[in-house]
């Protein structure tokens, strides 16, 4: 779990105590509350087309290996609907359906990432300025390059296997 150190609500700095059906948690004294952890919600997709034969991966931030899209969820934003929003932003596709996979929490940036699997409808990307570069892959392919002990090789690697294989240790 990653510790709060101070409260949100008026500074103070805040106590690890055991709750009563919780177990462990942050407590205030100034405020006399119990302070749940906050962390970031993402959602990352894996892009397949009409025969769902290939996946589409990104290039993105002058890194040198293909990862998957992802982005945050806006306050108010419903995860799916954030999935449909970032494929339509970073590559101006157009989603036709949407299957949740899992989630993972991803400790570096303190963010639950939420994964899904998404069909489009066209081939063809028209990228925004996140994405450096794009590409399809074939299954086998896809698995070969994408970004090695990344999030998106665990997310990747455990839908190719059918949902078997998201027990990798990540966070480069």
């Amino acid at each position: 779990m990653v510790s709060m150190n101070y409260c949100m609500q008026c500074g103070g700095r805040l106590e690890l105590r055991r709750h009563h059906s919780e177990g462990i948690i942050p407590w205030c004294e100034g405020c006399g509350s119990w302070r749940f952890p906050v962390f970031n919600t993402a959602v990352s997709m894996i892009i397949t087309n009409q025969a769902a034969d290939r996946v589409l991966m990104i290039l993105q931030y002058g890194k040198p290996t293909y990862v998957l899209v992802a982005g945050y969820v806006s306050k108010g934003e419903d995860a799916e609907a954030a999935a449909v929003r970032e494929v339509s932003e970073e590559l101006g596709m157009t989603v036709t359906s949407i299957r949740y996979n899992r989630s993972r929490y991803f400790p570096p940036s303190n963010t639950l990432m939420l994964n899904y699997t998404v069909t489009v409808a066209e081939e063809d990307a028209h990228p925004n300025e996140e994405v450096d570069a794009w590409r399809w892959f074939s299954l086998e392919e896809a698995e070969k390059n994408v970004r090695p002990k990344s999030l998106a090789a665990a997310f990747l690697c455990g839908w190719l296997s059918g949902g078997k294989d998201y027990s990798f240790p990540v966070y480069e």
